[in-house]
């Protein structure tokens, strides 16, 4: 149980409507045990007939007793669905905090964690695991208080009425916890095994739908449709393994209340043979009581599976809860971001790779100047753009931005001064015009177009049936490469930031659109701080400042009129792109 004690703080936030269940459960029980007493009163009434007592004084008590039964199940109803409002409502609420909380925790985390995570397995921890925690803060928290307030209160009724009878009808229950306690632990070892194979699938079916297109380019769908029968295969024994021990909760519960009905009216009726209960209604009674603890004691069996369930689920939240980003914004004081960046001596190897992607990288960008950086693929391009964004820290060296340490600049004012566009343009599942919002959410319509007409992409999206309207599938699958990143450009465009990332965003345009969109953004960068990534000497040449990585280190460094006069790598790339160019030409 000590993973749930997590859930504590919520039970503590939400203590009014768990007391207030707490109270009405109570009440509850005590109206519903009217009925065992009443019925008692009935048959003794009757017995009594039988003695001769006048069959209209009989009928009236029977009428009594009856609309008492009738008042007081009513009553106990209605309480018990207010228990269930405010208990079930509670967790639902409990549900809602620890999913955003979980998402939270997701949305802090550094780049490694999603490195080293599948997503399907952080969506099933997100989905299925925090269900079945609700299922235990809710039902099975409901149900435990019932059965406790049930039994005590029922308990101490029967021993009101006959101490030697009450022993005899609880005679079962020692075998009964011993059962439970031997069950719940092979629940928990398999349901922790079930959850497990769970996130495999989820991973597993997450990635084929993501790359569909490459396993039909491939004509794979056999293949991968074989891997997921033999993973559902194994989660179906692991499923049915748990569903067997679960299985035996039910007839376990029942054999052992019947074998209670039959001991209170075997040694009741014995009793009331031998005159030592005075009522044969007392049978009757005790018949309703042990019945009255059918469900608390068969929900048992239920509750210790939730919360064994739980406690798996659980254990896989905390997993992720306790894990420390390694990003974290340690300046409260709000920062304003002008875009001089200087790397100074900067070293950065990846933990996941062990891989070193940079050596000693130095150079400066003032506000309004434009760095291009080239180099072969591996070289270290990328890393830079995701240091100046804070998404790694860096080992040795250190990078400044307006002459202050990234690390005492404020996280989010520093990532809110800065429009990326990735080298993989990621769009979501909305509408063009929603997506390129996302740089901005309140620009207007005009904003809007004015940041598509800069990235050329205006005239393609008004070719469109539904224009700024359409719906994009998923990771924007609707558009062409070329349109995907025109659109990510806009997306930056519209943000207006002070520092602009532009990482080989126009590998997948032509040559034309491509000089079309820098014409536009050498406009629009003139007071920006500007960083392009590129494989193109043509989206490098009209920058203030070049640099060119080999290895994590810098190799060359100057203006296109410099490297192009000088023997080394930009010149071979520029002499090569120029030929290939005159030839297409």
């Amino acid at each position: 149980m000590k993973e749930l004690h997590y859930l504590n703080k919520y039970f503590i936030k939400y203590k009014y409507h768990f007391l207030f269940g707490i109270l009405t459960t109570i009440v509850s029980q005590i109206f519903s045990l009217f009925t065992p007493k009443l019925i008692s009163k009935s048959f003794k009434a009757i017995e009594e007939h039988s003695l001769h007592l006048a069959s209209n004084v009989v009928q009236k008590e029977l009428f009594h007793n009856l609309l008492l039964i009738v008042i007081t199940a009513l009553a106990a109803g209605l309480l018990s669905f207010m228990m269930r409002q405010t208990l079930i409502v509670m967790s639902r609420h409990i549900e809602f905090d620890l999913k955003n909380e979980v998402f939270r925790q997701y949305e802090n985390l550094s780049q490694n964690f999603y490195k080293q995570n599948r997503t399907g397995d952080l969506m099933n921890r997100i989905s299925e695991d925090v269900s079945k925690v609700r299922m235990y803060v809710g039902p099975a928290v409901m149900y435990s208080i019932n059965t406790f307030i049930r039994f005590a209160i029922v308990i101490a009724y029967m021993y009101d009425v006959s101490p030697r009878l009450t022993l005899y009808t609880l005679l079962p229950l020692p075998i009964l916890s011993y059962a439970i306690f031997k069950l719940s632990t092979q629940i928990n070892k398999r349901s922790t095994i079930f959850q497990q194979y769970l996130s495999k699938i989820s991973s597993f079916t997450q990635e084929v739908f993501s790359g569909v297109r490459v396993i039909k380019a491939y004509s794979l769908e056999a293949q991968y449709q074989k891997n997921l029968d033999d993973l559902s295969e194994e989660s179906k024994i692991k499923s049915m393994s748990l569903a067997r021990v679960q299985s035996l909760f039910g007839p376990l519960m029942l054999a052992l209340i019947g074998v209670s009905n039959l001991v209170v009216i075997y040694f009741g009726g014995m009793m009331y043979i031998e005159g030592k209960i005075d009522n044969i209604g007392i049978i009757a009674e005790f018949i309703l009581y042990v019945n009255m603890l059918t469900w608390p004691v068969a929900s048992l069996g239920w509750v210790s599976s939730m919360v064994q369930e739980a406690e798996a689920s659980q254990k896989r939240i905390n997993e992720f809860l306790k894990i420390q980003p390694d990003i974290v914004n340690t300046i409260k004081e709000h920062s304003v971001i002008k875009g001089e960046i200087v790397f100074d001596k900067v070293t950065f190897t990846y933990d996941d790779t062990n891989i070193t992607a940079l050596q000693e990288v130095s150079f400066t960008v003032k506000k309004g100047e434009t760095l291009a950086i080239l180099g072969k693929t591996g070289s270290g391009k990328s890393t830079i753009l995701s240091l100046i964004s804070r998404l790694y820290d860096i080992d040795n060296g250190s990078i400044l931005v307006d002459e202050i340490s990234i690390k005492n600049i404020n996280l989010y004012d520093l990532r809110n001064s800065i429009g990326i566009v990735p080298q993989d343009a990621f769009l979501f599942s909305d509408s063009i015009k929603n997506n390129i919002k996302f740089g901005k959410e309140n620009a207007t319509d005009e904003e809007v177009i004015e940041a598509s007409k800069k990235a050329i992409v205006h005239n393609n999206i008004m070719g469109f049936t539904n224009q700024y309207e359409t719906i994009l599938g998923e990771r924007g699958i609707t558009l062409s490469g070329g349109q995907k990143q025109r659109v990510s450009i806009a997306r930056a465009i519209i943000k207006n930031p002070e520092i602009l990332l532009l990482d080989d965003c126009l590998s997948a345009v032509d040559t034309e659109t491509e000089e079309a969109i820098l014409n536009n953004l050498l406009q629009f960068c003139k007071d920006k701080t500007t960083i392009i990534v590129s494989h193109r000497v043509s989206s490098a040449k009209n920058a203030d400042k070049i640099i060119i990585l080999e290895d994590g280190k810098v190799l060359q460094q100057g203006s296109h009129n410099q490297l192009v006069n000088q023997e080394g790598y930009y010149k071979e790339l520029y002499l090569k792109q120029l030929s290939e160019k005159d030839f297409v030409e």
